[in-house]
């Protein structure tokens, strides 16, 4: 499984050689330096754990910069762990390695590679070369907020009739008896919050790769605001 952290810019269409129009989101994506590598061993499940969003150091703690720099990363604010994921490295990426004298790495973290030395190593930088155009991928962020919202909005309700005196218009209506059970069930779909909650996206398909620019043009729209961090992972 492939994996990358982004930053969604917005959408735009763009021209397949066939003249289709394809509506894409546009993701800036990576480089995202391998900050962290877990294995069964040492912390009892698989992971790798990719760094995004690089900020002026002042804005982490020491605890989270020293962190980084055991990895030779520059400071960034977001730190996402991906379970089970086989982060492949193009050739190209494999001069990322830290430096040698970075004794910061805890014991074992460089374990967790494939003994044939294949596998993802601490500082090596993952980018959108390891992903392909018209592969399926599920984009995960979290949703914009809408507030509280009534239920015609939140749940898709129809409204009550707007003649004849009716005040009914776009109130939920009853919700229960009173003599029994007396009380409101959980779960009722009621006016609430909206929004605002990680959403995965499976079945998307990315449409087009630009390395220079480090871009992820994925057909369709994905969960999240403008300028928000998304997590694309390959599906199927």
């Amino acid at each position: 499984m492939s994996a990358i952290l982004g930053k969604k810019l917005g959408m735009t269409q763009i021209f397949r050689e066939d003249g289709e129009v394809v509506p894409v989101t546009v993701i800036e994506a990576g480089p995202c330096p391998i900050t962290a590598i877990r294995n069964p061993e040492r912390d009892g499940y698989s992971a790798v754990q990719l760094a995004f969003d690089e900020v002026v150091e002042s804005k982490l703690t020491k605890a989270e910069r020293g962190h980084l720099a055991k990895a030779d990363a520059p400071p960034m604010r977001v730190l996402v762990e991906f379970r089970d994921a086989e982060i492949a490295i193009p050739a190209a990426g494999g001069d990322a390695a830290p430096a040698e004298g970075d004794e910061g790495a805890p014991e074992g973290e460089e374990a967790a590679a494939d003994e044939s030395g294949s596998g993802p190593k601490l500082g090596q930088k993952v980018t959108v070369d390891s992903f392909e155009e018209g592969e399926k991928v599920k984009v995960a962020g979290i949703t914009i907020g809408k507030g509280f919202q009534g239920t015609v909005k939140r749940h898709g309700f129809g409204r009550g009739p707007v003649t004849h005196g009716s005040h009914n218009v776009r109130a939920p209506g009853s919700i229960g008896a009173s003599a029994w059970p007396a009380r409101v069930f959980k779960g009722m779909r009621l006016p609430g919050q909206m929004g605002n909650r990680r959403a995965t996206q499976a079945g998307l398909e990315i449409a087009r790769i630009d390395s220079d620019l480090n871009l992820l043009m994925i057909k369709g729209s994905v969960p999240g605001a403008k300028n928000s961090i998304v997590e694309i992972r390959s599906h199927g």
